[in-house]
């Protein structure tokens, strides 16, 4: 069978000139419907949007659909669309936000939904639809139907080890166009699914049902053997969790000669007490580390669940420093902050002396326990709502002044003689442009009460 597999559009293009990752579980699903004899075709939405004559042109009998909270409704006006062209295709829909809130793709336009890793499942969803099986006898999926959704039998998570590799040859005329800051061009390559911690805003390691899931060191270096690009993004959930397989890795690494920059998610705590495994990392290539600092106070972090210390955090910044590591330092702004919190915020962001800074806001997601908690607060369920950039709980500030105090955090809280050195990274070129797209971003940050 003919399967087109689409990458929905952003619900703002603006984010795709900020970062634009490879769709890479759109990749292993590809390889994975090759092994079994079918024709796929990828689009990436965000470069390509017009899914329209992607799908005129390739025919499909299949289409698969993935995305976040913030594409729920991008995804239901594609099924509508590409079923009014043809009734009989089948749609798929997976990813991220179909497997912690599953009902939100009752739809009509969707013949079946896929909760969890997608790659075995979408196959049996294949060779049911080919020999006339029911879709019911395949664990883990959804069946949108008019008594209601159905739901068949939980699927384990995947060993990864038994993952094939992710055929990037469907994302071939796109790769060029993937990037984060100035990694480019840039390939993403999975090495875990899942995290140790237990952050209450975080659905990642309830996804996986609180299991850190590995892939062996040995996998890895065969998948980076064939990975083009120079720079490449470790884009699991948390890196190095599991401090001897990263251990081994870095060496097989070594050992095999790849030489490439690599951007990764590190917690404070795990750089805090594995100083030599990041000196390590260091060495063969380790750039940048993407840091969730999240919040200035101690007693919040503790009400997070986020496990660690102001304390740590200013050591990890004195490690990743002295390393030569850049730190990609994330804070989220609660919603609950007063003029008093946002100044103690930016003195704290100072005296860290980061050189590099993001600040996002404290979101009540779907599969959280946060969610769970505070879901009779939201102040909107309009999924493109759920950006990380609008508040969706009660401000203590009117709603203005509070994205106000929010864009001045990212202007003043860096100072420009610190933010300099990430600037010139970019390249003169780059630097205006990045400087031009830092204004476009504030402007809309300012604008953002506007859109409840």
């Amino acid at each position: 069978m003919k399967v087109l597999l689409v990458q929905p559009p952003s619900v703002d293009p603006l984010t795709d000139q900020i970062f634009l990752f490879e769709p890479l579980a759109m990749e292993y699903l590809g390889a994975a419907l090759q092994q079994d004899g079918h024709e796929v075709s990828l689009l990436d939405a965000r470069i390509n949007p017009d899914y329209e004559s992607a799908y005129h042109n390739f025919q499909p009998d299949v289409v698969g659909l993935t995305g976040f909270t913030s594409h729920v409704n991008i995804i239901k006006t594609i099924a509508s669309r590409i079923k009014s062209l043809n009734s009989k295709v089948l749609v798929v829909v997976g990813g991220h936000h179909a497997t912690v809130q599953p009902t939100d793709f009752h739809d009509s336009h969707i013949d079946v939904v896929v909760i969890g890793e997608g790659v075995f499942t979408l196959r049996e969803i294949l060779r049911a639809w080919q020999t006339g099986g029911e879709f019911s006898e395949i664990r883990g999926v959804a069946i949108p139907c008019l008594e209601g959704m159905t739901f068949s039998t939980p699927r384990p998570y995947t060993n990864l080890n038994e993952l094939p590799f992710p055929d990037r040859s469907l994302t071939a005329s796109y790769r060029k166009h993937y990037f984060s800051e100035w990694f480019k061009p840039l390939a993403s390559v999975r090495t875990s699914l899942g995290c140790t911690g237990r952050c209450n805003f975080c659905a990642l390691w309830k996804i996986t049902g609180g299991k850190y899931l590995r892939r062996d060191p040995e996998k890895v270096v065969e998948e980076l053997l064939t990975v083009a690009e120079a720079n490449v993004f470790f884009c699991d959930d948390e890196s190095m969790c599991d401090v001897a397989r990263m251990d081994k890795l870095a060496d097989l690494i070594a050992a095999a000669g790849i030489q490439k920059k690599y951007f990764l998610y590190g917690r404070v705590d795990t750089i805090v007490n594995h100083p030599e495994l990041f000196a390590k990392w260091a060495k063969i290539g380790l750039s940048q580390v993407f840091v969730g600092m999240e919040d200035f106070s101690d007693m919040r972090l503790k009400a997070m669940k986020k496990g660690i210390t102001t304390a740590q955090q200013a050591e990890a910044v004195k490690i990743l420093d002295r390393l030569g590591i850049m730190m990609y330092a994330s804070y989220m702004v609660d919603p609950a902050y007063t003029r008093e919190d946002f100044t103690s915020l930016m003195a704290y962001v100072r005296k860290m002396k980061h050189t590099y800074a993001s600040f996002s806001v404290l979101t009540p997601l779907p599969g959280t326990d946060l969610y769970a908690a505070r879901e009779a607060e939201l102040l909107s369920c309009k999924p493109e709502l759920y950006d990380m950039l609008h508040a969706l709980i009660p401000t203590t500030l009117p709603m203005q002044e509070f994205y106000k105090e929010l864009a001045t955090l990212w202007t003043k809280a860096v100072p420009l003689h610190r933010a300099l050195p990430t600037l010139i990274r970019f390249g003169a070129h780059g630097m205006l442009a990045r400087i031009r797209l830092f204004g476009r971003v504030l402007a809309k940050c300012k604008r953002l009460h506007l859109d409840y």
